[in-house]
């Protein structure tokens, strides 16, 4: 008989917590859920696998506020999470994101089964208020009224191997009567131009070869220091570092967009020939009482200097149908507008009312129906415009590089997706040798879609990358991870701060 001293001791094992983040909202949420994302594998969660659907021991909503129906969303997928949280002991919810800054107490009131409640400037608090929350069983709300931290000093867990956001700068001191960025965010504020630039070679240096850098008001950078030729200064800056093949950013504001920022994208190789800029509207009247520094024709003239110093520029951008008091005139002139910029692509937008924002209680708020029929028209003339420039693709060759996941049907049509310099997207025919996401592979156009191009004939070259190997080490590394165990819970806290080493609301 083996006695109780020969015996192994017993050890309290458990598996790693999984968490599962969902993200609404603008290029900058997306960065930030990356942030997020690498703050809780640096606290030993462990991602759950896709799909999941509220199948995790943490969910995380990274909210947005911009659209009237935002809280609508966020409540109702809170409820269809509530019984499975009932029925899973230590399963907990997160909520952060501009939302939870602007209804802060009242999440926990209507939804009292979320544990923790955020806000956009203290994300770095999620490991140690989900254990405070554990421990105190009771929800912990903490909302930062400013900045504590550059997000750039957080862990970061990217969603691409190849590609990464950048962020320049967080919070916008623009007062557009449509936006409820600013009071959520803050004023603007500024990187270092040595710590951005450092962390862009850092990620070259991990294989990276795209950047995209990130402001709520991208091309205001350098308005804490008082320099107006900052941006362009860092675009120039950008050209001369080895191994960085694409770049590209968002969103700029008109009133910002000086001549030195057409210069310094013109005469910056590695600086795409793409421009998102949004205009919101062709009419003066209208762009006044959204309070945007701009008209017609400043925005217009934009325009043509780009395309006067980047003939093959693709040029796309944000519009508002129906904002307070807008007449059909007004929206002729939106009209008018679309049709000489010509944009490659426009998002629009039916208005909706922002609660907290000045438009929301203007007079005038244009009918349902009439925003709905002038929104269709727009969209009949913008498909026939983006049609129309995208068959002037049609017998160009160009180097695309190979993206991830972004053609639904390509395994059905034996194709493989990539982006055109100008970002636009082309479907070409699965080459014969082995093509990784990242590497890049030059195609001659065939065919124009309003929304795709098609490169139907054989792939003319194929040029396999570090970006690519960078992406094939990820995903080997990611196979070959063990389900693994973790001695009672995973460590938490505020991790410490990152050498300086990455925001915006495309609306703007």
């Amino acid at each position: 008989m083996t006695s109780s001293s020969d015996r192994s001791p017993v050890v309290d094992v458990q598996a790693p917590r999984t968490y599962e983040v969902r993200t609404y909202g603008c290029q900058m949420n997306v960065h930030d859920s990356e942030r997020l994302s690498g703050l809780l594998e640096d606290a030993g969660y462990v991602r759950a696998p896709e799909g999941a659907d509220g199948d995790a021991d943490v969910v995380v909503f990274n909210t947005c506020a911009v659209r009237e129906n935002a809280d609508n969303r966020l409540y109702g997928n809170l409820g269809r999470l509530a019984p499975r949280k009932a029925s899973r002991p230590g399963m907990q919810i997160a909520v952060g994101g501009c939302l939870a800054q602007k209804d802060r107490d009242t999440i926990v009131k209507k939804a009292p089964w979320v544990d923790v409640v955020f806000g956009t400037h203290n994300i770095g608090k999620l490991p140690v208020l989900l254990e405070r929350a554990r421990v105190q069983e009771e929800a912990q709300v903490e909302i930062a009224e400013s900045l504590e931290a550059f997000p750039s000093t957080l862990p970061t867990r990217r969603e691409s191997a190849y590609a990464a956001w950048v962020s320049i700068s967080v919070g916008c001191n623009n007062t557009c009567t449509f936006c409820i960025v600013p009071a959520l965010r803050g004023k603007e504020k500024d990187r270092r131009t040595g710590d951005i630039l450092a962390e862009i070679e850092a990620l070259v240096a991990e294989g990276v070869s795209e950047i995209t850098l990130l402001g709520q008001n991208v091309n205001a950078y350098g308005s804490d220091i008082g320099d107006r030729e900052a941006f362009s200064k860092l675009l120039r800056a950008c050209g001369t570092i080895e191994g960085l093949e694409r770049v590209r950013f968002t969103s700029p504001h008109p009133r910002d967009f000086t001549d030195d920022v057409i210069a310094a994208m013109a005469e910056t190789p590695n600086v795409m020939p793409q421009l998102h800029m949004p205009m919101q509207s062709g009419s003066d009247t209208v762009l006044k009482a959204m309070r945007r520094s701009y008209r017609q024709e400043r925005y217009l003239g934009i325009i043509e200097k780009v395309r006067a110093a980047i003939p093959h520029a693709a040029i796309t951008t944000d519009i508002i149908v129906g904002f307070p008091g807008e007449t059909e005139e007004d929206f002729e002139q939106t009209m008018h507008a679309v049709r000489e910029a010509r944009f490659t692509q426009a998002f629009t937008f039916q208005y909706s009312k922002r609660p907290g924002t000045p438009a929301a209680t203007m007079e005038n708020q244009v009918p349902k129906e009439v925003v709905q029929a002038r929104y269709e028209r727009l969209v009949a003339l913008q498909e026939e415009i983006s049609w129309d420039e995208n068959k002037k693709q049609v017998g160009r060759t160009l180097d695309l590089m190979v993206a991830e996941g972004e053609g639904r049907k390509d395994g059905a049509t034996h194709r493989l997706s990539g982006r055109a310099p100008d970002n636009r997207l082309v479907h070409f025919t699965k080459p014969d040798q082995d093509v990784r996401p990242g590497d890049v592979v030059t195609v001659e156009i065939t065919y124009a879609a309003p929304h795709h191009l098609l490169a139907e004939g054989p792939v003319l070259g194929v040029r396999r990358t570090r970006a690519g190997d960078a992406w094939e080490k990820r995903n080997a590394a990611e196979a070959a991870k063990p389900a693994g165990v973790l001695l009672g819970l995973p460590r938490i806290g505020v991790p410490e701060p990152l050498p300086a080493a990455t925001g915006g609301c495309a609306a703007h």
